[in-house]
């Protein structure tokens, strides 16, 4: 795409920007073509980083968000590096708003002292899109104790979508633990807002937490039910949610799941089956170093095979064995041919 189309559609972007109070969809349609130009719609949103009009400003921020959304590493870098230069003198809410989306576009933690400064904003906009924006950057799993602290602390914002978009980011999207994110969550369950109780009882049920339990036997009771609450509930993989789950079509996504680590039969049946390809693949190549292990915000069981974190694989046990219809030593097999 040459450049005066890219200039075009953003132009445009920003005259729809202007006459619509909310945001528009019309604006996204505009501007996702646009970055489909690569660097030649970086090169030219850059430039108009440092426009006076903070409407121009705002839609040069949502275009690099959008072509971080597909762009290479290095893209979100440089993304990234001036959203933060951006930031550092920017004081309009609506061109915040669009800094905080776009950082969340970039998945780079580079953005992380940005987000927790905007978290502080007595704009309600710009707060929720942070709340939407920090599960993005906090990549590592022990994230930031001041990052963990503000999402915590928009839990219980004035605010009640804020409040559910950062208990769904702290329960769901990111996997800290510890007493106070327990206790945080434990707290939203007791909220006055339908969402925002569901994902405080979806996040305790990530970290296994019992006190889940009776929350989400409520929330399987329902008639509508959250794909994520058949995640909660394969994660608490508690017995007593078997004759609810009985209810559900087995082939809706989670479903299965749920009932495979709720039903103690079963879950045993897939540990036997590992135990055995772990024990086959010791067998036949003693020299690979091949272990079991599973993870308290994950589901299932992993082989990690090899002792180089460079070469070395990971793959899903319950995926394996379904491929090869739970035959442990084809399993085995298997693992040393994709080696």
């Amino acid at each position: 795409m040459e450049s005066h189309t890219v200039a075009e559609l953003f132009d445009q972007a920003v005259e729809r920007s202007r006459l619509a109070e909310d945001d528009t969809e019309d604006r996204w349609a505009l501007l996702r073509p646009a970055a489909g130009a690569g660097r030649v719609a970086v090169r030219m949103a850059l430039g108009q980083l440092t426009d006076p009009d903070a409407v121009v400003r705002a839609v040069a921020c949502d275009l690099l968000g959008v072509v971080s959304e597909v762009g290479e590493d290095d893209v979100r870098g440089e993304v990234a590096t001036a959203l933060v230069a951006l930031a550092a003198h920017e004081s309009d809410p609506a061109v915040q708003r669009s800094i905080a989306r776009a950082g969340a576009a970039t998945c780079d933690p580079a953005v992380l002292p940005v987000l927790l400064t905007l978290a502080g904003s007595p704009d309600i906009d710009v707060r929720f899109q942070v709340a939407v924006a920090l599960p993005m950057v906090l990549l590592d799993d022990h994230p930031p104790e001041d990052a963990v602290a503000v999402l915590i602390g928009l839990c219980t914002d004035s605010d009640p979508d804020v409040r559910e978009w950062a208990t769904f980011g702290l329960g769901w999207s990111a996997t800290p633990d510890g007493d106070d994110v327990r206790r945080a969550l434990w707290d939203r369950t007791r909220d006055v807002e339908p969402g925002v109780r569901e994902e405080g009882a979806r996040g305790l049920a990530r970290r296994r937490d019992a006190r889940a339990l009776p929350l989400v036997r409520e929330l399987l009771a329902r008639d509508e039910v959250h794909t994520h609450t058949f995640k909660a509930a394969a994660y608490l993989a508690d017995p007593s949610l078997l004759p609810l789950l009985d209810g559900f079509d087995p082939t809706a996504d989670g479903v299965a799941e749920a009932l495979r680590e709720c039903d103690p039969v079963r879950r045993a049946e897939r540990d036997e089956a590992a135990w055995q390809v772990i024990t086959t693949l010791y067998r036949l190549r003693p020299d690979l170093p091949v272990v079991i292990l599973g993870e308290r915000c994950d589901l299932g069981l992993f082989l990690d095979i090899g002792d180089d974190p460079d070469s070395s694989g990971r793959c899903f046990v319950d995926a394996l064995l379904d491929r090869v219809g739970y035959d442990p030593a084809r399993a085995a097999e298997l693992v040393l041919e994709i080696l």
